[in-house]
């Protein structure tokens, strides 16, 4: 599944409370680890192991709402959520961690 880029709070919300687990990437253009880390996010959206796991990118600047109402105050910051409750969730560009949090994203996919 291709990543998607999530810029209003009512579809933020239709999406983390979701039954489907879903994984955000919370970004800014102005950020050079998030851009470094970014193929990575995108390499495991575009892999069948994860299928069923949502993959989303939030940019703070455009999305303040969102990124306020999640609390945000570093980037990357990833995050996964399921039935609205925030999951797992780590600050950094860190490919190993990235993985970690992705493949725990597929496991709540049932």
């Amino acid at each position: 599944m291709p990543v998607k880029e999530v810029s209003s709070i009512e579809e933020f919300r239709n999406i983390t409370n979701s039954s489907q687990p879903s994984v955000f990437d919370f970004w800014a253009t102005w950020c050079g680890p998030c851009k470094a880390i970014s193929p990575v996010f995108e390499k495991f959206s575009d892999s069948e192991e994860f299928k069923g796991v949502g993959f989303y990118k939030v940019e703070v600047d455009s999305a303040q709402e969102i990124a306020q109402a999640v609390g945000i105050t570093s980037m990357p910051y990833f995050i996964c959520w399921k039935d609205g409750k925030q999951q797992a969730g780590f600050p950094g560009a860190v490919p190993q961690n990235l993985e970690k949090l992705v493949k725990y994203a597929k496991t709540l996919a049932g």
